[in-house]
């Protein structure tokens, strides 16, 4: 993060806040006074994250010209430290920032965003493409062999010379140019996709008036809907929204097929209705610059720049691995795709299976196969059980002990924060969750920093979910879809907890792409072990054990349904690929190119890939460009890995 949050030149003028905000008032500019020096949420307001950023890039600004002014021999202390620990002002604000744009945002947090975004984008190019701090940083580089570095030193001196070469410092001063217009057009871009795409998701609703067509519901679903409702000012009636809790239940257990359809296209549609928060026009934009871009800085696509440090090392190795999955998975899924229609057939069904009928017969053919229903698992999976599961589970493979804080400052009542400790009792960290969805909040499910762990800091970790929220007098009850989850982000939440790293750069979650998922899938796994099942899956009402029937039926049908699984995840991932392999953009038409890719594959037409392009937000805002098969990558470890 720092070294892509540099130095601002003073002088610049901003639209939206006071130029001389009274620094006393501002939290960001004085050490935070509260338990653990995590951020005072109650006391920052809007008007506090301009003058910091301001403050904090002009502060690294002279912490960099120390750096480059220096007269003496360039050293791994006074050129590599240095300027790994510049920036610390300008980390602490903007740390805050991008976690509540993505988990509690509003109009006020996007605007201050889209402010910051082109002058933290300038910020960063100002230091990597900064030819004196460069010189400094090659002389240290060259002569690393004879520098009697230790592991943690030598690694920060060969990913931070990588770095600088491989994004422009070695070009010329015109190349430096128009690859900082690339730069600070593809920040807004990123951003403005985001925000389009959880307008499209907010304000889509399907409303309900007659109870009849809320058949097949589970009564909880339809309570959640009715709160809905009554929260939007339609008392009465019964809302559903495109948000995964609302949406799956609807498209797995409604009898009405037209209903289905309606809340599916829905969803899929999502960033592609021509509207004022189309993404189309802003895809062709980013593909474009990322091509320009990768050959500025000697890349034949997008995605040779982005393999180059990863452990696919090449399109080529990624490709080999989507399309080995591909031709395994496809001739599953359109076993399961005639199953299904044969289901249909025989109840009389005189219509084809089309995409938004999958959850929905789907589930009918587990029941059928396997006896089983994924309403008889949902009250054994009470969220606050399920979270002190993963907790205890944390105890016994590791030790680690977790204890509620009420005295923590949150930015969402919703947030629950824990203190995370040793068996011998010393602090590790701190660990917020929120899990429930909202539409200050974007879809999914994520792992963040508030504070990384380095040197003598400890991490403050969030994790963030979307699951089932309470109905009426019944808790939170987690599919388990989002147990599954619920453990993954864990994972990712170890991960940045138990870091043991001196540089803060080198923390946590900071390793290849294709690396970052082993970790959380490694801990997914344990979410459906009997033994762990049994410490955490009581019923919520009657406080009884899942039974020894129903894991079964767990472990029997755990491969039921993966064709499409599979098959939904690799179009995604190949439609990531065939993107960022482009060499040229001209012509593209975003669902033209789309149809063209799936039709390639071979997919089948009763499936959509998981993120079609105009909503496919891990590529095109959350740094999964040419990235999107890492899950599948660190599945083949993590299954070595478990073992």
């Amino acid at each position: 993060m720092k070294l892509l949050i540099i130095f601002l030149i003073a002088g610049i003028t901003f639209g939206l806040f006071p130029e001389n905000a009274d620094d006393d008032m501002n939290p960001f500019l004085k050490k935070y006074d509260t338990p653990y020096g995590v951020p005072p949420f109650n006391d920052i307001k809007t008007e506090h994250y301009i003058p910091a950023i301001k403050k904090g890039i002009i502060e690294q600004q002279k912490e960099i010209e120390i750096i480059v002014n220096n007269q003496g021999e360039p050293t791994f202390t006074n050129t590599l430290e240095a300027l790994e620990s510049s920036g610390g002002l300008l980390t602490k604000v903007t740390r805050v920032l991008y976690n509540l744009l993505s988990a509690n945002t509003s109009e006020e947090l996007q605007q201050i965003s889209k402010e910051a975004a082109p002058l933290l984008s300038r910020n960063s190019d100002d230091i990597i493409l900064n030819p004196g701090l460069f010189k400094r940083i090659k002389y240290v580089y060259d002569n690393r062999d004879g520098a009697k570095l230790n592991g943690f030193q030598r690694k920060l001196l060969e990913d931070t010379y990588k770095k600088f070469a491989k994004n422009g410092a070695n070009l010329n001063d015109d190349k430096k140019n128009v690859l900082r217009k690339i730069n600070e057009e593809l920040s807004l871009l990123t951003l403005q996709f985001a925000d389009n795409l959880l307008k499209e998701t907010n304000s889509f609703k399907l409303i309900i008036e007659n109870k009849d067509d809320l058949a097949g519901l589970p009564e909880n679903v339809v309570i959640s809907a009715a709160e809905a409702a009554e929260n939007s000012g339609m008392k009465g009636k019964w809302v559903f929204t495109l948000h995964k809790p609302s949406l799956i239940p609807f498209i797995t257990y409604s009898q009405k097929r037209e209903l289905r359809e309606k809340l599916y296209t829905g969803y899929i549609s999502r960033g592609d209705n021509n509207n004022e928060f189309d993404n189309k026009e802003i895809i062709k934009k980013i593909v474009a610059l990322r091509i320009q871009k990768a050959n500025l800085l000697g890349f034949e696509t997008h995605a040779d720049y982005v393999l180059d440090e990863t452990m696919a090392k090449t399109p080529a190795n990624v490709f080999d691995l989507l399309n080995k999955l591909w031709d395994a998975a496809l001739p599953i899924a359109k076993k399961e795709a005639s199953d299904m229609q044969e289901l249909i057939n025989s109840e009389g069904g005189n219509f084809k299976l089309e995409p938004w009928d999958w959850w929905f017969y789907s589930e009918k053919v587990k029941k059928a196969r396997y006896d089983l229903d994924e309403e008889e698992l949902k009250p054994y999976f009470q969220m606050e059980k399920v979270r002190q599961g993963v907790f205890d589970l944390g105890t016994k493979l590791y030790g680690l002990q977790f204890s509620e804080l009420r005295n923590i400052p949150v930015y969402h009542p919703e947030v629950s924060v824990y203190e995370v400790k040793e068996a011998d009792g010393r602090h590790i960290g701190l660990l917020y969750t929120d899990y429930f969805p909202r539409e200050s909040k974007r879809g999914g499910a994520w792992m963040e920093a508030l504070i990384k762990q380095h040197y003598n800091v400890a991490p403050v970790i969030i994790n963030v979910g979307n699951f089932s929220k309470p109905a009426g007098d019944t808790p939170s009850l987690l599919s388990l879809d989002e147990v599954n989850t619920l453990f993954h982000e864990f994972g990712h939440a170890l991960h940045g907890l138990l870091s043991n790293c001196y540089y803060e750069t080198q923390s946590g979650t900071s390793v290849p792409r294709d690396f970052v998922e082993l970790p959380s899938q490694i801990m997914e796994n344990w979410a459906s072990e009997p033994e762990v099942l049994r410490s955490f899956a009581f019923h919520y009402k009657t406080g009884e054990v899942i039974p020894d029937e129903l894991i079964e039926k767990m472990q029997e049908s755990a491969k039921f349904n993966q064709g499409f699984i599979t098959v939904e995840y690799l179009a995604a991932s190949l439609l990531d690929m065939e993107y960022h392999t482009l060499k040229s953009s001209e012509g593209l038409d975003v669902n033209e190119f789309e149809q063209k890719i799936m039709n390639k594959y071979g997919m089948i037409p009763e499936i959509v890939s998981r993120y079609r392009s105009t909503y496919f937000q891990h590529i095109f805002n959350n740094g999964y460009d040419a990235g999107y098969y890492s899950y599948i990558w660190a599945a083949v470890l993590d299954a070595d890995a478990f073992q």
